[in-house]
This record gives structure tokens, sequence and C-alpha cells, in this order.
């Protein structure tokens, strides 16, 4: 366990818990091809096809919160599940 800062006491543990997940949670990385439209109650998830940076044959639809556009790269933590597409 790392020693604590005097002033900050709960920094030093904090930080270390975040990049020890993050070191064992596996990640996707995915290139947004296309943006195929706005959904949600209030249009404020974008729904884009990705493809795969590691493996460019395969590609999914998934629904997106925040601003994004073409050519953006997305982390995908879960990338098995693909979203309903658009009506």
């Amino acid at each position: 366990s790392p020693s604590p800062d005097k002033k900050h006491p709960k920094t030093l543990y904090l930080q270390s818990v975040a990049c020890s997940t993050m070191d064992t949670a596996p990640i996707k990385l995915a290139k947004i091809n296309r943006v195929l439209g706005r959904t949600g109650n209030t249009g404020n998830v974008t729904q884009v096809r990705v493809e795969f940076i590691d493996d460019p044959n395969r590609s999914i639809i998934r629904n997106v919160k925040g601003p994004v556009r073409e050519g953006d790269i997305l982390c995908l933590l879960e990338w098995e599940r693909e979203a309903r597409r658009l009506r």
C-alpha cells in the first residue's frame, strides 16, 4: 500500500486503485465509420457504425453519448453487444 500524502491522504490510494482497475479491464479500440442518426428520448444519444482497429472486417452499431463525428476512435469496454438499428 502506498504511503498517503499528508495534505491529501486519499489521493495516492485512489490513483493506484484506478490504475490497477484499468490495467486488468480489457478494452477494444474502434473507429467511427458512419454516423447513423440521433436516438433517445431527447436525441442526446448518437447511433454510429464502428469498425474495430484490430479487425477491420468486423463492424457493429453502437449508441454513443456525447459529441462524436466520423473518424473518432472509441474505447469500448464491452464489444460483444450491438445496438438495435434506428427505425
